[in-house]
């Protein structure tokens, strides 16, 4: 049986990926496996869609356990002083490629409202590899 939500096995995907900072997230992770302060400082620095708003440590951390609860992130956490946790995708959560490169190559051929400094234009763009 497979899991469907409103009778549209879309709107699963989209209930996994929908948050103002989780395609961003996984954006990253697609390039590398990254530390929580790298990760922030890299959404922040606008690398990923062009934002100019800063994401909070408190919506960091909700979106990346609801990605983690859901089965798309890693979180490895290494016992030392000072703690030491890093984010990486899983195989399901590598399987979103294609996923997120069709919304970037729908964004680009429907984007007339759409802010085309936020579309990414190739896998390069997207940082996926």
């Amino acid at each position: 049986m497979r899991p469907v939500i409103g009778d549209c096995p879309a709107e699963l995907t989209l209930n996994k990926i929908q948050g103002r900072w989780k395609l961003s997230v996984l954006n990253q992770l697609f390039h590398s496996t990254l530390r929580y302060s790298e990760l922030r400082r890299k959404i922040d620095s606008g690398v990923t869609g062009g934002r100019t708003v800063s994401v909070t440590p408190k919506m960091l951390t909700q979106e990346l356990r609801q990605l983690e609860n859901d089965g798309l992130i890693n979180r490895q956490v290494y016992a030392q002083v000072p703690p030491k946790v890093e984010y990486s995708l899983t195989p399901l959560g590598r399987s979103l490629r294609p996923v997120l490169l069709a919304l970037a190559s729908w964004g680009r051929e429907h984007g007339g409202n759409i802010d085309e400094e936020a579309v990414p234009r190739d896998d390069d763009d997207l940082n996926v590899k």
